[in-house]
């Protein structure tokens, strides 16, 4: 697998691909656009290198530029893109289920192992799991039904005073957020009401199973509900 820098090709059509849409683990703060700044900032890389492979990816059709020069997927993009999530979420189900691993340690070893694994593989892998419908931090496997999932989901920091809501997703691209979320049992499945809010603070006070605490804005966007 071709790399830059460290990141496969697979790596940035991934990034792309949540940026694309409203709900995902890389939600911009405005807008959704897949710029070089904003891929470069996720994946860690420098801005230049970033601009190198969003090149190279227009030039091998697996991306077009937009009017502001943004990255779009192409079709083909597209399709490789969801490939590449599919696995990643499968390998963490792989690593919770049969390897013991914890749900925050899953994404990071996933992430190292993602082209070590061939489709057949995984395939292999996802019939021995029995074809699961999410990963262990509640995003779908089916990226078609996540997409038309996105339409029914706020993040938490957006439900409004006194509404409740299930958690259904966490943001997965900030590990120690993501260990962060677990230790508080801010899990998929809990139960989650906002009692107020504190904007000058830059957080909230919410209660999840019934137990009243604080929370950032900035956790609070990373924890997706689909409200009550």
């Amino acid at each position: 697998m071709a790399r830059t820098q460290g990141h496969s090709i697979d790596e940035y059509l991934e990034t792309i691909y949540f940026l694309a849409f409203p709900i995902g683990e890389y939600r911009p703060s405005t807008g959704s656009t897949a710029i070089a700044a904003r891929v470069a900032e996720m994946l860690g890389v420098s801005r230049a290198s970033a601009g190198e492979m969003l090149k190279r990816l227009e030039a091998e059709g697996l991306v077009e530029r937009g009017e502001q020069r943004e990255a779009i997927l192409t079709p083909e993009g597209a399709e490789r893109a969801k490939r590449v999530v599919r696995k990643h979420r499968i390998i963490e189900r792989f690593l919770t289920d049969f390897m013991g691993y914890t749900a925050a340690e899953s994404h990071i070893h996933a992430d190292e192992l993602g082209d070590t694994f061939t489709d057949e593989m995984i395939e292999r892998i996802n019939d021995r799991l029995g074809g699961p419908d999410r990963c262990p931090h509640g995003w779908p496997v089916d990226t078609e039904f996540e997409q038309a999932e996105n339409a029914e989901l706020v993040a938490l920091a957006e439900l409004a005073v006194g509404r409740d809501g299930h958690i259904v997703r966490l943001a997965e691209h900030d590990g120690d957020l993501l260990h962060w979320f677990y230790d508080e049992g801010l899990v998929p499945g809990s139960q989650v009401a906002v009692l107020s809010t504190q904007p000058a603070a830059g957080q909230l006070t919410i209660a999840v199973d019934g137990s009243e605490r604080a929370i950032s804005e900035r956790a609070a966007d990373g924890i997706y509900v689909r409200a009550a």
